[in-house]
């Protein structure tokens, strides 16, 4: 089992930046990526940045450029880095660990979310 506990949400103004905060803890060897996903309301769910454990990212077309997602192995804690901010972020984000099942990643565990306001 790994637990995720998220951290770093808030309300912040267009143009600003936050850093959201996932620690992960229980069985983190077990961990083949790590994502930040969002769902804001009435939307489903998006996959906003993913970190392998070899070190590679991919990203949401829609935030390219302006989001970062990063890790801390000695803290077992994995960031994404939201600059530039648009009310179009406005979302519930969560961090979700992917393990390996049949060989394939998914994204098995997930935080509780936190919330991102950007005001129009």
């Amino acid at each position: 089992q790994v637990q995720l506990v998220e951290s770093g949400g808030g309300l912040v103004q267009a143009g600003g930046s936050l850093r959201l905060s996932c620690a992960a803890s229980g069985s983190i060897f077990s961990i083949n990526a790590m994502g930040w996903y969002r769902q804001a309301p009435g939307k489903q769910r998006e996959l906003v940045a993913a970190l392998t454990s070899g070190g590679s990212t991919n990203y949401a077309d829609s935030v390219k450029g302006r989001f970062t997602i990063s890790r801390d192995n000695a803290k077992n804690t994995v960031y994404l880095q939201m600059n530039s901010l648009k009310p179009e972020d406005t979302a519930v984000y969560y961090c979700a660990a992917a393990v390996l099942i049949e060989g394939k990643p998914i994204y098995d565990y997930w935080g509780q979310g936190t919330q991102v306001t950007v005001p129009s």
